[in-house]
């Protein structure tokens, strides 16, 4: 386990960069997770997509198909890789569990 810190919160992540506690999410954890990826500024559209995969977790406690999230986003078709580069990224910023060998190595294609 590891904690990094922003604006004055602690925020703990486990071996594998995911968020120990995904109940304690919220933006500001958000960004502190996005910086400490590398990721300097979370855009408006950004955002959309984060809480769009949030709110998919936990209506069906799974990652969501990637063409899904951006046409629910309004946003372009290859909206979360256009964004974050990795969707890995995006799930971690969103503060949601490790999601698991299979859905990893499936992304990593």
């Amino acid at each position: 386990m590891s904690v990094i810190e922003y604006a004055g919160t602690s925020i703990s992540l486990d071996e594998d960069g995911y968020l120990e506690n995904t109940e304690v999410w919220d933006e500001s954890t958000a960004r502190g997770m996005a910086e400490n990826l590398g990721i300097s500024e979370l855009t408006a559209e950004m955002m959309d997509v984060i809480h769009f995969m949030r709110s998919y977790f936990v209506n069906y406690n799974s990652f969501p198909v990637l063409n899904t999230i951006c046409k629910n986003v309004h946003q372009p078709k290859e909206c979360v890789n256009e964004e974050f580069i990795d969707p890995l990224k995006a799930w971690k910023i969103a503060g949601l569990p490790n999601p698991g060998d299979e859905v990893i190595s499936y992304l990593k294609r």
